[in-house]
């Protein structure tokens, strides 16, 4: 038995029906090379079935359980599972005609709705036939208990290639045979030694989170002194009508711009490219929130992921991240002011993440019990607080570094890949970009409730980045 870590063990204490705990990735596969006009559906889910099973051994927990310890006392373990199928986690499938976004958007937003089952390993793929110009689409949807977004390339880094001649794995020498699953009694043994030994990390746990809140304030009460404005609070973004309690039906859409652009924008107004896409993600939500008639007179607030990996340890499975608040400064019109607001924001944010790297947090998600926080997260979600309460932020927004080389499956070139994030309560929305290639390609998850016009959302956001490489363009013209 593995425990699972307090981050980790948290991701799959707090989710509920509504508010799903995974992440996924949508590739979109081009026809083999050479072979459109050969090109069969049943042999291209053959081809990608085989490339998956040859490689399921090179990433472990995708033939584990979690397993709950009885009544919630500690944390979940991990095990193998002695009657881990492969095809109970491939779901074969075929888009209506024509195939396109629209009905790319509405499968993965059906898929990435529901739960995965707690009761096998937690992840599931779709290979999913009927795209236009004869592509196929591989969703892949991985619980968040077992990886964050570096070291989700590591897992998807086993199932593609370098060129479209897939490489040759070995296979074990071993047939997977892991032992029985652990009964309650041996689980409840496992708890009360684990629990014997919480009460001294607790109070190790609470000194440090004690420094840790001074040397915040600390800085906080820096920044004033010098007339700059801290990072926002939790609890501090203005409510809006696309934050509240979220329902179960999710909605999915994409955007796709060159990263030539973002690196113009980067670099004629000295910010970074992660700056770029809150920027543009703001000037979207401030167009939503204009065509809703709604103004709020607080900037909205964005939780932003950080990694905490060491360099060099992407393909450590788990949850190594932090994350910080940042305004979207959606109270200023224009575009480039709102972008030097941002980048500000951002760099004081960026600041103050460095005085905790997340610490604090990992070691209370360690110390609580899963008990208490599923039943806090159901309460939360039963009494549909944030229909009434200010959100702990407005929207999630992400950024990950891609390859900028091509990737294959099984022979097929992966020409587009769509993050998905996870949607919290409260949330309505949940914004993943990755570079790949010469492309930055934005995912969308939203709740149908909150958000019913997602495209046009998504529309918003290429139109508000198109505004910045526009302002971009007259500004390196006017230096000449």
């Amino acid at each position: 038995m593995k425990p699972l870590e307090g981050v980790d063990a948290a991701f799959l204490s707090l989710e509920t029906p509504a508010t799903p705990m995974h992440i996924g990735m949508v590739m979109v596969l081009d026809p083999p090379e050479g072979t459109r006009s050969l090109f069969s559906p049943s042999t291209r889910y053959a081809q990608i079935r085989r490339v998956i099973g040859q490689r399921l051994h090179l990433v472990g927990p995708m033939r584990q359980r979690a397993i709950r310890v009885p009544l919630g006392l500690h944390h979940p373990v991990w095990v193998g599972d002695p009657d881990f199928e492969l095809d109970d986690h491939l779901t074969r499938a075929s888009l209506p005609s024509p195939g396109g976004p629209a009905e790319l958007g509405a499968f993965v937003a059906t898929a990435m709705s529901r739960q995965l089952d707690p009761d096998r390993p937690l992840w599931e793929m779709f290979i999913v036939e009927g795209l236009e110009g004869d592509r196929t689409a591989l969703i892949a949807k991985v619980h968040h208990a077992i990886l964050d977004g570096v070291s989700g390339a590591s897992v998807l880094a086993a199932f593609l290639d370098l060129n479209p001649r897939s490489r040759v794995v070995e296979l074990p020498t071993e047939v997977w045979a892991p032992d029985p699953i652990p009964s309650s009694a041996q689980l409840l043994r496992y708890a009360a030694t684990a629990l014997s030994r919480q009460p001294g990390a607790a109070l190790t746990t609470i000194q440090a989170g004690v420094e840790t809140l001074a040397d915040m304030g600390m800085h906080n009460r820096e920044l004033l002194d010098r007339g700059d404005a801290p990072p926002p609070g939790f609890f501090s973004a203005p409510r809006t009508s696309f934050n509240g309690a979220v329902s179960n039906r999710k909605r999915f859409a994409s955007v796709t711009i060159p990263l030539e652009d973002a690196k113009l924008v980067r670099k004629v107004f000295e910010c970074t490219v992660n700056d770029v896409i809150l920027a543009g993600v703001a000037g979207g939500l401030h167009r939503l929130l204009r065509d809703r008639g709604e103004e709020p007179e607080q900037a909205l607030v964005a939780m932003v992921p950080v990694s905490t990996r060491p360099d060099g340890q992407g393909d450590q499975l788990g949850n190594q991240v932090s994350g910080m608040l940042v305004s979207l400064a959606t109270d200023i019109d224009d575009p480039v002011r709102r972008l030097d607001a941002i980048a500000e924001s951002t760099r004081v944010a960026k600041d103050q993440e460095h005085l905790h790297r997340g610490r604090f947090v990992g070691d209370l998600a360690q110390m609580a019990p899963p008990a208490v926080a599923s039943r806090l997260a159901r309460a939360v979600a039963g009494t549909r607080l944030f229909d009434r309460v200010r959100p702990p932020f407005n929207v999630t927004v992400s950024g990950l570094k891609g390859p900028d080389f091509p990737l294959f499956c099984a022979g097929s070139r992966v020409a587009h890949m769509y993050p998905v994030g996870p949607i919290a309560e409260g949330i309505g929305l949940n914004v993943t970009v990755i570079s790949y290639l010469d492309q930055l390609q934005f995912g969308l998850l939203a709740c149908r409730k909150l958000i019913p016009e997602l495209d046009q959302l998504a529309v918003h956001i290429d139109d508000a980045l198109g505004e910045l490489v526009g302002s971009a363009l007259d500004a390196r013209g006017a230096t000449g």
